[in-house]
């Protein structure tokens, strides 16, 4: 059985009584080359172990167990039970997991299934949880890459610099705890049903150590949020808004202090000019009253 391909596919999914669910965000690919690259993209070998959430028919599983140590693929749809358990038959370095990724202790599940092994996280993610997803991998802090196909516009954010109206708070998240690659894009026309927007595959690698010192990392972050809560407001303002007690005035000195102008908007500054701002508040020279 070909997992790509659309006749197969539909014989399949007819023969088990599955519907596609639109709140689950089903999207499966028919287009062989696909799952292929996503796979080679992800840097497998036998000491890998690979978290895949959403194996849909297991075209992406099928590619992964050829190259991996292990793959454990975590489902939410239990109808797709007998699916999986027809499409991966034979795949002894393959368990399925049905649950809701997001309520899984993801640290613990790797410790517990993929011992020995090196973790990596390498996915078709559906579009409807992408970013609590993302958000779930790093703060695990035990995957080693995080190769995902996402949305087009979502990678776009995630891998963007300052000055680019792509730039934004949750691609700074990501960007602190990863180095971010953007890798190849996805046509609707892969997919059944088809998406209406374009997919892209990313590769997230994870730091060793943060991109620049900062004193407070959760100070750091609530003055990037408040930054990017409301785009137009000067960084000043969003500052005051942002940090409890910070004055128009101090917040002024403050980015004056780190070179700053302080007529900038947050969409201009580096993620290293946050970790500045953020010391200077928090190391006292401009203490909040």
């Amino acid at each position: 059985m070909n997992l790509t391909d659309y006749n197969d596919i539909r014989a399949l999914l007819t023969r088990h009584g599955f519907r596609f669910s639109k709140s689950l965000g089903q999207n499966f690919l028919t287009a062989a080359w696909v799952p292929e690259r996503i796979a080679d993209s992800a840097g497998l070998d036998g000491n890998t172990g690979v978290v895949e959430v959403g194996p849909g028919v297991g075209c992406l599983t099928e590619q992964l167990s050829l190259r991996a140590g292990k793959v454990l693929a975590i489902e939410m749809d239990k109808s797709l039970r007998p699916v999986l358990k027809e499409t991966l038959a034979g795949r002894d370095n393959v368990e399925i997991l049905f649950g809701d990724a997001l309520k899984q202790d993801l640290k613990e599940l790797v410790r517990e299934k993929l011992p020995g092994l090196r973790p990596v996280v390498c996915a078709n993610v559906p579009y409807n949880v992408t970013s609590p997803l993302l958000t779930a991998f790093l703060e695990a802090d035990c995957f080693e890459t995080v190769t995902v196909m996402i949305q087009r516009e979502v990678a776009r954010r995630i891998c963007a610099g300052p000055g680019t109206a792509d730039y934004g708070a949750f691609g700074l998240f990501v960007q602190w705890h990863c180095e971010t690659e953007l890798l190849f894009d996805v046509p609707p026309s892969c997919f059944v049903p088809q998406p209406k927007v374009t997919s892209s595959v990313i590769r997230l690698r994870r730091r060793g150590t943060p991109p620049v010192p900062v004193r407070d990392e959760r100070l750091m972050f609530r003055i990037i949020r408040a930054a990017f809560n409301q785009r137009r407001k000067t960084l000043v303002n969003a500052m005051c808004a942002g940090v409890e007690g910070l004055s128009k005035e101090q917040a002024e000195a403050v980015l004056l202090s780190c070179g700053l102008d302080p007529r900038i908007r947050g969409e201009r500054v580096a993620i290293g000019g946050f970790a500045k701002i953020a010391d200077q508040i928090s190391g006292g020279n401009f203490p909040v009253l």
